[in-house]
């Protein structure tokens, strides 16, 4: 029994179908993959975050963006979508379309049942390759939980790990606080 070949698509043909597509996908080593819709809780908290990060951020050489920013790693060829991606000083971007950023300075992931082990693996992986970015945060949805991950000068990653919902993450590299209050404002969370 023959296998069917599986198509492969050059950067230039996934951004070229991408930017007329009307659901997102990523890209990683000639493959498109289907990116899933999200939970209310997950875009509660995606919108808790950009609204807190903007306010603190305003007047200052920071831009935050909510998951319709198309992140690449330049070092990796991944194409992706964080949920929440701030750039600190001018903006990289990969062609003059303005829609594919390649130097964040923090990153944002939403964890849930289906993303975590690829957003705490691999993702975090291709993520650690930008030399760009200090800091990756992953945020529980499910549970009062927010993990900041900074990078080092010797270059390794220090884990802060925050449960406690009267506690704040302070995220270093754009001189601002999350408090885990209005990370998780309206987001209905099941007790332990």
């Amino acid at each position: 029994m023959a296998s069917s070949a599986k198509t492969l698509f050059t950067p230039e043909q996934y951004l070229s179908l991408e930017r007329q597509a009307e659901q997102k996908s990523e890209y990683f080593n000639g493959e498109i993959f289907a990116m899933a819709g999200a939970s209310r809780e997950h875009n509660l908290i995606i919108t808790n975050v950009v609204a807190s990060l903007h306010g603190q951020l305003k007047g200052r050489p920071c831009e935050v963006y909510p998951s319709d920013m198309r992140l690449k790693v330049t070092a990796t060829g991944l194409y992706t979508y964080p949920d929440v991606v701030v750039v600190c000083g001018e903006p990289q971007l990969e062609d003059q379309e303005g829609d594919t950023l390649l130097n964040p300075t923090l990153l944002v992931e939403v964890l849930s049942s289906t993303t975590e082990a690829y957003d705490r693996g691999e993702k975090s992986a291709h993520y650690r390759r930008l030399e760009s970015v200090k800091e990756y945060v992953l945020i529980a949805q499910d549970r009062y939980r927010v993990e900041r991950y900074a990078r080092q000068p010797d270059g390794q990653w220090l884990l802060l790990e925050v449960s406690d919902p009267t506690q704040t993450v302070h995220l270093a590299s754009i001189g601002c606080d999350l408090a885990l209050a209005d990370v998780y404002d309206r987001v209905p969370l099941t007790p332990d």
